[in-house]
């Protein structure tokens, strides 16, 4: 594999930046990528969702009084803004010129969890969405801040029911143990002092604010130090704490470069990271330049989302719902803001079980016989007493490859586009499948270099960049 097409996979979800790496080289690229401007503009589908603490009460007012049809209504919506969410923050994905950031987003977004399902608030996850694209390549420790205090980590995590003399430690152990500096690091003392520092912590109109009659005043110790302690607190103690840089450091290396990277770079770049005060544009250009400058391609499993985007880009699939994203990443365990746990998604091997291979298997298959993996309702009925029919949808699929080759710099144009290594094996089943009397000008050639394609996206090698 072109080293810029692994690049291009691993700073954002496709091949389609490989030719900007190389034109700009990695630095340049990274600069227009931290760059980048983005939309802050409130999306449409969030126009008539409840925003503000008057509007979500009444909502909930509503619900009491409204019959099963006007029940069923209010549920359908909240379902519609949740997925017109998602399908707008994929949408982003694909179409950003410099998609580095939004693969930040989703980093931070796996970090700092907080799943639709439990917040329920479209508007709220949406929040946490923009606070991390707007810090995503910011400061670390002022990302934190500004997430402990969102609408939706107070939800997700049951802040609200943390209050003077009833305290509920689940946000104070998270804030350690998953979001900052990792178990190990801090005792049972500091979750508990915590959670009275983040008592009366509670939903505002534009995010969290303390509650005057639930909020814990005393003094609190927290890692030594003794004060009237409140959520920024914490947050600037734990920074100034031996071990922190090192837990995040090692999540960004497995995020986009090694399953499992070694002690040695995660304390290397820690400590840089700790020198830059948790900034983290520097410490990504320095992971990336210098990890660009040595061999390691095939070190990291490809998440999901990669893997589809990588299919619809190299398929030329451009105008679909992505419905169809969704779909495929419910189906392989990444369905966005909705981990399992706050833990996040594990990565790692945990992407290539022999049910996700199969799955992915399948839906190479599915796309490259230009068929969906989503069904369509099919208007077909001849009786009211029939259920409607469903069907894949048909769509066009194209394969880029250079018609002036041969069978073989078509496999090799292939091969360094998709595969990070190509043994005696694997080179003879390619020509079996596009002959040495192959022409690329033939009518149907397309097809016989998306039959190449199938075939690639198989291989164990394929699962790898």
């Amino acid at each position: 594999m072109k080293k810029s097409n692994l690049w291009s996979l691993r700073l954002g979800f496709s091949g389609k930046e490989s030719d900007k790496i190389e034109k700009l080289g990695l630095e340049k690229f990274l600069k227009h990528s931290y760059d980048s401007k983005f939309d802050t503009q409130l999306p449409a589908f969030l126009n008539d969702d409840p925003k503000t603490l008057l509007e979500l009460k009444e909502l909930r007012e509503s619900i009491k009084t409204a019959d099963s049809e006007e029940k069923k209504k209010i549920l359908k919506k909240e379902v519609y803004s949740t997925i017109e969410f998602k399908k707008w923050w994929i949408s982003k994905m694909r179409n950003d010129e410099f998609p580095l950031r939004e693969n930040m987003v989703c980093f931070w977004h796996n970090h700092f969890v907080s799943t639709s399902p439990k917040v329920k608030v479209t508007y709220w996850t949406y929040q946490h969405n923009m606070i991390l694209r707007e810090n995503a390549f910011g400061n670390f420790k002022e990302l934190t801040k500004q997430i402990v205090k969102s609408n939706a980590m107070v939800k997700y995590l049951d802040n609200v029911d943390n209050k003077k003399g009833k305290y509920n430690e689940n946000l104070s152990r998270e804030l350690l143990e998953l979001f900052t500096i990792g178990i190990g690091n801090y005792s049972e003392g500091d979750i508990k002092e915590g959670a009275k520092a983040l008592a009366g912590l509670n939903y505002g109109d534009e995010g969290a604010v303390y509650r005057k009659n639930l909020e814990d005043n005393s003094d609190k110790t927290y890692f030594g130090k003794t004060g009237n302690w409140k959520a920024d607190d914490l947050v600037d103690i734990i920074f100034e704490q031996k071990n922190i840089p090192y837990f995040i450091t090692r999540k960004i290396l497995k995020w986009f470069i090694y399953n499992n990277p070694s002690e040695e770079l995660v304390k290397y770049y820690g400590d840089y990271f700790r020198k830059m005060k948790f900034e983290i544009e520097p410490l990504l250009t320095k992971i990336f330049t210098e990890e660009y400058k040595k061999e390691t391609s095939g070190t990291k499993i490809k998440d999901p989302l990669v893997y589809i985007l990588q299919l619809l880009d190299e398929l030329n699939i451009e105008d679909l719902d992505e419905t169809i994203v969704l779909y495929f990443l419910k189906q392989q365990g990444m369905d966005l803001y909705n981990q399992i746990n706050v833990k996040g998604w594990d990565g790692g091997n945990s992407w290539l079980t022999s049910q996700i291979y199969l799955q992915r298997n399948n839906t190479s298959d599915l796309l490259c016989s230009g068929r969906s993996i989503t069904r369509k309702v099919v208007n077909t009925m001849t009786s009211d007493t029939e259920k409607p029919k469903t069907e894949l949808e048909k769509i066009d699929v194209k394969i880029d490859f250079d018609s002036n080759g041969n069978n073989k710099t078509i496999i090799t144009e292939l091969s360094n586009r998709l595969l990070f290594k190509v043994n005696d094996s694997m080179q003879k089943d390619m020509e079996n499948l596009l002959k040495y009397d192959f022409d690329p000008k033939e009518e149907h050639a397309n097809f016989a270099v998306i039959r190449l394609f199938n075939y690639i996206t198989k291989l164990p090698e394929y699962q790898l960049i």
